[in-house]
């Protein structure tokens, strides 16, 4: 921190000393090896970001128009779908809006944004963050993919029974990716067992195990589609489906009103739409039918 602000580790430590000595509790835990925030540290820390972004909302809008274009924007997002989709739109936003920088942060932990200083997030899957505005994207279309050259050493599927013989490639992170729930086109749905010698906690580590021969598994359309168009995948089970996963965009509600800020999330809304696999959201019903499971 000294480094970056350009001034000496002991002023730091003096107006930290000053500041903790005002506000009358400890805001930092300090042990030989590490500082870290206390309790009452990350609180305070949480309330002055949410100043300070009052305080830039509030020049922003005695700006007007002026500000509307410039500035930095904040962002954390999935990381296959940040790296894959997400950095080419951010390169075309700011070919349109040249004076606005961006901070783009990829994880697929779910971070808190005040505390980060993240304005913006996007997440597959489930949101339960009732404290930030929540726009939703689209929904996600996944299917089964595999490796020609592994094909041909083991049989293709042709019921989802005859998956419990092969190799799965499965994501860690990811609640009861061991079963895969998938629907016939009558509505009829079967709960299959997924096994296999390899779990992975990222996206693209699975694509290139795809690609690699390592097994069968399931796959987000976006994160493939390449791949399947040039013959590098197969699907597997085509007249099966997937439940599609959500894809939400999380806004600080402090940042939502902020110009530059409105423009990037009105901008990636539509853009992201027109991804390959990415369904603009609308109501989903599925057939009723049992829930049949297969070893």
């Amino acid at each position: 921190m000294a480094r970056e602000l350009e001034i000496g580790q002991s002023t730091i430590s003096r107006h930290l000393r000053e500041l903790e000595e005002a506000v009358g509790v400890p805001l930092l835990s300090r042990t030989t090896r590490r500082v870290t925030l206390t309790e009452e540290g990350a609180r305070y820390y949480a309330s002055s970001m949410q100043i300070l972004r009052l305080v830039e909302q509030a020049n922003d809008e005695a700006r007007g128009t002026r500000g509307a274009a410039a500035g930095t924007i904040r962002i954390s997002c999935t990381a296959a779908f940040g790296v894959l989709h997400l950095s080419r739109l951010i390169f075309d936003f700011q070919d349109q809006y040249p004076d606005i920088g961006i901070d783009l942060n990829f994880t697929d932990e779910r971070v808190d944004l005040v505390r980060e200083g993240v304005d913006i997030a996007l997440r597959l899957g489930p949101l339960t963050d009732s404290s930030m505005k929540l726009r939703a994207v689209g929904e996600c279309t996944r299917l089964l993919v595999a490796a020609p050259e592994y094909l041909a050493m083991r049989q293709t599927p042709t019921v989802p029974r005859d998956l419990a013989q092969h190799e799965g490639i499965r994501m860690s992170n990811v609640a009861g990716s061991d079963t895969l729930d998938l629907e016939d086109p009558s509505g009829q749905r079967y709960a299959v067992s997924l096994g296999g010698r390899f779990r992975v906690d990222h996206g693209l580590a699975a694509r290139e195990a795809f690609v690699a021969g390592r097994g069968i598994g399931p796959a987000h359309l976006w994160l493939v589609e390449d791949l399947l168009a040039t013959g590098q995948l197969k699907t597997i089970l085509p007249n099966y489906s997937l439940p599609t996963v959500p894809l939400n965009m999380l806004i600080v509600p402090e940042r939502a009103n902020i110009a530059r800020v409105r423009l990037l999330v009105d901008f990636l809304v539509e853009q992201i739409g027109r991804i390959p696999g990415v369904e603009r959201p609308h109501s989903r019903h599925r057939v009723p039918g049992g829930l049949r499971r297969q070893e």
